[in-house]
């Protein structure tokens, strides 16, 4: 790649989001397979790497090894991109289905 294509892709932010999608396209190889199971990469901004834990306990356990997480990764660029690893845990489930629903709690009233 010629300096000036570089150049331009570096001013318009591309090479870091270029950098990003090719270790979260390894991202099983980057952090391991226990961790890559449990969680996946969501999006990247502004140095902040958001990635999705499949429980709150994973969640848990991702903020306390962020940090080595952020190192791995970092490791894998050559530089520090990734200057934060936010833990988002698992969306919870959405009842409403459809244009129209009914306010209170729904079919939840009906449990236990």
């Amino acid at each position: 790649m010629s300096d000036a294509v570089e150049t331009l892709m570096r001013g318009m932010g591309w090479t870091e989001q270029i950098e990003v999608s090719n270790v979260t396209g390894r991202w099983r190889e980057v952090v391991g397979d226990q961790i890559a199971e449990h969680c996946m990469p969501l999006g990247f901004d502004d140095g902040v790497l958001t990635v999705q834990a499949s429980s709150t306990a994973w969640s848990t356990q991702l903020a306390i090894i962020s940090g080595q997480i952020r190192h791995r990764l970092n490791e894998e660029f050559g530089r520090e991109i990734v200057r934060e690893l936010k833990v988002v845990g698992p969306t919870a489930r959405n009842w409403n289905k459809g244009l129209r629903s009914v306010k209170g709690r729904g079919p939840r009233d009906t449990y236990g």
